[in-house]
């Protein structure tokens, strides 16, 4: 088994492959206070609720955009199995040229959304990864990762407004927005806000991504983008639920004999 842990602000992913197949797919809490201990017992737990073992693991592969996790993480894997653990950034093949500033600041979700988008689109196309935040990067026809925006998301903006208003309740991101753009009440009007307002800013942003890449533009998003926003866009967006684990297993697959 092949087992891929993507560390986020918000949670960890891990998924485990056997035979280019994906096996299961579990997320723990990202958790800064949590020991490498501790956190190799909740491996082996997430392991075992899904009817596996650290003796099954042949290799591994770590994302993260958390650095303060990172070496904990990779310390518990190291507990659990002695597999050769690959850690994604400087020195491992991706099969995508970065033309950007600085690519070792590239977050390594979107690198492994990237190279998963492209095992089903050419490009352009543009990889949509909402976590804590929203991040958008491009690749262009030449399959060069370009460039993108970082925003908030609209969890931590909700959470912000609402701890920062008196009279501003909790919403739930997931339910659809009102019929009419026209809310009748707070919890209306914070819902058309949130998924209309959201939905209108990725369109807009959409539309410049296509000014610059081309009109046949292609739109992945992972992560915790609510289906209700997703769906009141007028740009057609492919979520793909699995994206960056399958990035992470692609990324594995490149350089498993280094």
């Amino acid at each position: 088994m092949i087992l891929t842990v993507n560390i986020g602000n918000t949670h960890i992913t891990v998924g485990g492959y056997e035979q280019d197949t994906l096996r299961f797919c579990g997320r723990l809490h990202s958790d800064t206070a949590a020991t490498v201990d501790e956190y190799a017992i909740r491996l082996v737990n997430l392991l075992s609720l899904h009817g596996a073992s650290p003796a099954q693991i042949e290799g591994g592969i770590l994302g993260s955009v958390v650095p303060v996790l990172s070496g904990r993480v990779l310390s518990a894997l190291r507990i659990l199995c002695n597999a050769r653990i690959l850690t994604v950034g400087p020195g491992l093949k991706s099969g995508i040229k970065l033309q950007l500033d600085n690519p070792a600041q590239l977050g390594a979700e979107l690198l492994c959304g990237a190279v998963a988008a492209l095992a089903e689109c050419s490009g352009p196309l543009v990889v949509i990864s909402a976590d804590t935040a929203i991040s958008m990067m491009a690749v262009n026809a030449k399959q060069e990762l370009v460039g993108g925006v970082i925003l908030p998301g609209p969890q931590l903006s909700l959470s912000a407004l609402v701890k920062n208003t008196a009279q501003l309740p909790q919403i739930d991101l997931a339910a659809k927005a009102p019929a009419s753009i026209l809310g009748k009440s707070t919890s209306s009007c914070l819902q058309n806000g949130f998924v209309l307002g959201t939905a209108s800013l990725l369109d807009g942003l959409a539309e410049r991504f296509c000014a610059e890449l081309g009109p046949q533009t292609a739109f992945y998003a992972t992560g915790s983008l609510p289906a209700a926003i997703r769906e009141a866009c007028r740009t057609p967006i492919l979520y793909r639920e699995t994206l960056i684990t399958d990035g992470l297993y692609r990324i594995w697959m490149k350089n498993k004999k280094g």
